[in-house]
């Protein structure tokens, strides 16, 4: 999901005996300082260092190299903002593909639609799965145990070149690309090509696209810019995350339908057919809202540079 520097986070203990904090380098520029009320786990995977601690502010919280993914307090804005625009736009999702998403809340959200027959996850680090398993059962809520969910741990782009199944819908709920990472190649036209032809013939692709304030607008403005080389429909969106302190970026990319084109009583009636119900933050009213982006992202955007396997992004701290 959402990784953007590379010096590693640590907790340290506060001078005065006034507790634990944990130090989240955003960039060098840019740190914040989390108050832990208690540590559940902290870590090595193979792949990325893992911290998970309570936080009076913001519940449990998730952490990979140093960089917030999930908080208890808004996962649920996160999750929702990332899956409904794109589940609600297809006439008919049966099959989904989720890449990345480890907290298996973007898997939940995908198997509230009781439309849909088949969720497959894929996501590279199975150690990871089984800590937020363990110790975030609040994201998953069952759904690892769903008999319309199946789980595999491969490299996404390995499962996307090489998979013969179609399918209605795909969401990159996928780690940003740091130097080194196994996301950098996840984000490119070529990448996106693939994405293009694993969906059936009124496909919609969803990604989340890192933080959209005014200064951290380059990789949002460029994965824009990069899908509209692919996709005939592109449209960018946003919200707002507490626990990031940052406005979030999404795109939807669809194969024909627009978002922009479905009416508030559209999206009511798809929910209700479709059997979506409690959900925390998105409603019928607010997507037309997601939309509706500032004028410095509009710019950005037709600045954003075009993302190519020889050429990725690659955050530097």
């Amino acid at each position: 999901m959402k990784l953007t520097g590379q010096s590693e986070a640590v907790i340290i203990r506060a001078m005065a005996g006034q507790g634990f904090y944990f130090i989240e380098p955003f960039t060098e520029d840019f740190l914040r300082i989390l108050k832990v009320e208690r540590v559940l786990f902290q870590g090595r995977t193979k792949y990325q260092l893992v911290h998970c601690f309570k936080s009076r502010i913001f519940g449990k919280m998730l952490f990979l190299d140093g960089r917030i993914q999930s908080a208890q307090v808004d996962e649920a804005i996160f999750h929702e903002t990332l899956v409904h625009p794109g589940l609600i736009l297809h006439p008919r999702p049966k099959k989904v593909l989720i890449l990345g998403g480890g907290e298996g809340a973007t898997l939940r959200e995908v198997l509230r639609y009781g439309c849909v027959e088949r969720a497959t996850m894929v996501d590279l680090d199975r150690e990871l799965v089984e800590i937020c398993r363990r110790y975030l059962p609040e994201w998953s809520r069952g759904a690892f145990s769903d008999p319309k969910a199946s789980v595999v741990f491969r490299e996404a782009r390995q499962y996307v070149e090489k998979t013969k199944q179609k399918f209605d819908v795909v969401v990159s709920d996928l780690t940003e690309p740091l130097r080194g990472s196994p996301s950098v190649p996840l984000f490119t036209q070529e990448f996106f090509a693939r994405i293009y032809g694993v969906l059936g013939k009124e496909g919609v692709f969803v990604l989340q696209a890192g933080s959209a304030d005014p200064h951290y607008f380059h990789f949002f403005a460029s994965c824009a810019r990069t899908l509209g080389a692919v996709f005939p429909v592109v449209r960018p969106y946003w919200t707002f995350m507490f626990s990031f302190s940052l406005p979030w970026g999404f795109v939807l990319a669809s194969k024909k339908a627009d978002p922009l084109a479905l009416k508030e009583e559209d999206i009511a009636r798809r929910l209700r057919e479709r059997e979506v119900r409690q959900l925390r933050f998105y409603h019928p009213r607010l997507e037309r809202g997601f939309f509706s982006l500032p004028a410095y992202l509009v710019r950005a955007i037709k600045k954003g540079r075009m993302l190519e396997d020889k050429a990725p992004f690659i955050w530097e701290a």
